[in-house]
């Protein structure tokens, strides 16, 4: 049966407005063929004349015939993102971050996407279990690329153990398929102490570096452990001395990587740095930051921004008064030196530094991007917080002002009697928002 799609809003001043396309109207198809879902929709529109099929609500179909750019979009947005429903998991990853989870928190939460189309469009990282030979052909067709491939390990028979899917190793395969295709792949693997770190990550470190220079980024991240995880393999987190051997594999091998392919490749999270008790590399190791939404080069990324506005900064010594920002455990120290400069500078200013303990998830998760507002009000309540509170918008659902326990800015404003705002994870605005105030 052919799909469909309801038209749910046109964008102002687009394409489609000024033809007169409206709400309610159904897309039934672009240059004579029918629309499957939101990747073949942008390929069809990808050109400088095409032809679209839609039925108003009348029942009368209009034939548009449209002269654009070929990246130009025509500003129609469907009753989901997709055009057409996400693609589940069918894994049973021993290291599932969702099976992990308190019960009671909202629905979107629980569902565990393994969607080509996300990896592409989002950023999701996908295992390729999911994949039948009809979507690795369309991923080729489209040129869906960079994807995003969670690899965790070369090993075949290791990774269906991690993964829990006896397809898993074989899925490995789709891999070099892109490659030979000309695809671009960015790999993720989540670490975990005693089963694919060791010798295991620098024989996937080697395999992956065999695949060629189209390998565009591996990241090397933690895995998370809640204090929810009951009844699932028994997991261990991250210890100094394991953080410390990781972050020596990954930086043996960014050197070999670097001299084969002039690029590092791959990357250690901030969390490994954090674990270990090292230093941050400089910006310079991170070359375009290509996995920066991965926790990986968001912290030394992070100083380069304030340090550059720092240094231009135009400083009103007469600044009083005092603010508060609320941040996870691991970045603690590193923030609360960031606000003892800005108090060095602006010496009236008082900036308290308030790192959270994750009490929902459990103390093993310190990243402030897990922080739940109930954890805010409860730690902060009676504090010295001043005229506003700053929390870092990756503590917040995405466009939205809610945490992942539901509870909102408001709520955290009412119930500390405070201002909030919320700031975005860039080190110059964290500088600017503090010290631009009118506090006084």
């Amino acid at each position: 049966m052919q799909k469909v799609h309801p038209i749910k809003a046109v964008e102002q001043g687009s394409i489609a407005e000024e033809l007169d396309v409206r709400p309610g109207d159904v897309l039934l198809e672009v240059n004579g063929s029918p629309v499957e879902d939101v990747l073949e929709y942008k390929f069809l529109i990808n050109d400088y004349y095409i032809e679209v099929l839609i039925r108003k609500e009348t029942g009368e179909e209009w034939l548009l015939e449209i002269d654009k750019e070929p990246h130009e979009d025509l500003g129609l947005k469907f009753e989901t993102g997709l055009m057409d429903r996400g693609k589940s998991c069918k894994n049973k990853c021993i290291f599932c971050f969702i099976d992990q989870l308190p019960e009671g928190m909202r629905k979107s939460l629980y569902f565990k996407d393994d969607d080509s189309r996300l990896s592409f469009l989002q950023g999701n990282f996908i295992s390729l279990t999911n994949l039948e030979a009809p979507d690795i052909e369309r991923i080729i067709k489209y040129r869906i690329s960079p994807l995003n491939v969670s690899v965790h390990t070369t090993d075949p028979g290791l990774r269906v153990r991690m993964l829990g899917n006896p397809k898993a190793g074989e899925a490995l395969g789709a891999m070099r398929t892109f490659l030979e295709n000309g695809l671009v792949l960015n790999c993720q693997i989540v670490l975990c102490p005693g089963l694919n770190d060791g010798e295991k990550l620098k024989r996937t470190l080697e395999d992956l570096f065999k695949m060629g220079r189209s390998i565009r980024s591996i990241g090397v991240v933690p895995v998370g452990i809640t204090r929810h995880r009951k009844g699932l393999y028994t997991l261990r987190p991250f210890g100094r001395e394991d953080a410390n051997r990781a972050v020596d594999t990954v930086e043996k091998w960014q050197k070999i990587f670097q001299k084969e392919y002039d690029s590092r490749v791959v990357y250690a999270a901030d969390e490994l740095y954090l674990k270990a008790g090292l230093p941050f590399p400089g910006v310079g190791a991170y070359q375009d930051f290509p996995q920066l939404e991965n926790g990986i080069g968001m912290m030394t990324l992070f100083k380069e921004q304030f340090d550059s506005l720092f240094k231009k900064m135009a400083w009103d010594t007469r600044r009083t008064g005092t603010v508060s920002v609320a941040t996870g455990m691991a970045a603690g120290d590193f923030i609360q030196d960031l606000g003892k400069r800005i108090e060095g500078a602006v010496r009236n200013l008082k900036v308290h530094i308030y790192p959270i303990v994750n009490e929902y998830f459990g103390e093993t998760i310190d990243v402030a991007g897990l922080v739940t507002g109930g954890d805010l009000i409860g730690q902060l309540r009676g504090k010295e917080l001043g005229e506003k509170l700053f929390v870092p918008e990756n503590m917040l659902k995405s466009g939205e002002e809610v945490f992942l326990d539901d509870i909102l800015v408001t709520r955290i404003r009412e119930s500390l009697g405070v201002k909030v705002e919320v700031c975005p994870v860039d080190g110059g605005e964290f500088l600017r928002k503090i010290v631009q105030e009118d506090l006084r």
